[in-house]
């Protein structure tokens, strides 16, 4: 039987599209575009150094998908108009030059928008003002805001914004594929949450109802993007602001939900834990990754959440998931993939790049981070 290190370092195919390792680095927030949201060339050259490392795929930060509410902080880059689609042209094409494919992350921050250069206001499925308070290493401070709640006519504008990002990331920019962002206290998966969701129209009630948003965004991206790219969704339980929340209807929310993502079509389904190796659920033995690839058996499954431990990412693939992704470990290991071939050991993280505020820092990129 190979070694987790032989199984990963193999090629991988995506609807067609061929990786050249299961190894993928996460979409993480860096607030280093321009204050319009245009990609920098601090930006490619962050992005260039994991292409370089050896990682077979990258997702981007999530990028905000309209010029209305969808924005989550200052200095996040968009893709809601061809000016900034263009922008990501460049960082794309250097990490094409290393043989590696790039995937953007289309996000709507609803109620957790904590910086929006268009609107003073936020909205979400329910006037629940959001728990914990805004993050300062993303220009925030203070609590979050009550969010005014979602019209019909709002909830079809965030849709439409989902579907014209999609379309400019992949025929403008180039973007190789798409990861709509239905997870981590975001707007869809507000809908998704019980406490933050309240309605008592169709976009409410049972998980089965609460799922409906995110459907809704899936078949809408894949009917204007036909079968040109892959399109996948991320999906958790913890929120940014939310840390230890789990889906009160467990396992059959996991049931619900993963099996109505199979049946919409998804090409992968981006899972996301603290601790993916560890139970969903108390008192529960399977890991959020086991219960996704029972109950999606069709979607590739990408895991995520402390998995730069070779043995913790070891038992998340002896447990159905097909690529890892690697946050942390990647910004101090930009060369992760090509250390484990060459059995180089792996660079600490240092949490001091993140703070004061989470940007691109010039050591960061002259360090190698």
């Amino acid at each position: 039987m190979p070694s987790y290190q032989d199984q990963i370092l193999t090629p991988y195919d995506i609807k067609h599209l061929k990786l050249k390792n299961r190894l993928a680095v996460a979409p993480m927030t860096r607030v280093s575009a321009t204050v319009d949201g245009l990609a920098t060339s601090e930006m490619a050259q962050y992005y260039e150094r994991f292409a370089k490392g050896g990682f077979g795929l990258i997702f981007s930060e999530g990028l905000y998908t309209d010029q209305k509410h969808s924005q989550g902080y200052p200095f996040q880059p968009g893709i809601s108009e061809v000016r900034q689609a263009g922008a990501w042209r460049p960082v794309i094409e250097r990490i094409h030059a290393q043989r590696s494919v790039i995937f953007a992350q289309v996000m709507h921050a609803g109620a957790l928008s904590q910086g929006n250069r268009f609107v003073d206001t936020a909205l979400a499925p329910s006037d629940v003002r959001p728990k914990g308070s805004q993050m300062k290493f993303y220009y925030g401070h203070g609590p979050y805001r009550v969010p005014q709640v979602m019209s019909d006519e709002s909830i079809a504008d965030a849709i439409n914004g989902f579907v014209s990002a999609s379309e400019l990331a992949l025929n403008v920019a180039g973007f190789d594929g798409l990861e709509i962002h239905g997870a981590n206290g975001y707007l869809l998966d507000q809908f998704l949450t019980d406490y933050s969701n309240q309605r008592t129209d169709k976009w409410g009630g049972d998980v089965s109802a609460r799922i409906g948003l995110t459907l809704e965004v899936i078949k809408a991206v894949k009917a204007a993007v036909g079968g040109k790219a892959p399109v996948g969704v991320r999906i958790s339980q913890g929120k940014v602001n939310d840390f230890e929340h789990k889906w009160p209807e467990r396992e059959g929310a996991a049931e619900v939900i993963f099996g109505s993502l199979d049946q919409a079509g998804i090409d992968f389904i981006h899972v996301t834990e603290y601790e993916a190796w560890k139970p969903a659920f108390e008192g529960c033995s399977e890991t959020l990754v086991e219960l996704a690839n029972r109950y999606a058996p069709n979607a590739t499954i990408i895991a995520n959440g402390g998995l730069h431990v070779s043995e913790h990412a070891a038992e998340v693939v002896r447990s159905g998931a097909d690529i890892i992704s690697i946050g942390k470990s990647a910004l101090a290991n930009p060369d992760l993939p090509n250390r484990l071939k060459s059995q180089t050991p792996l660079a600490d993280f240092d949490g001091s790049i993140l703070n004061p505020i989470a940007n691109i820092k010039d050591c960061e990129l002259a360090l190698g981070y």
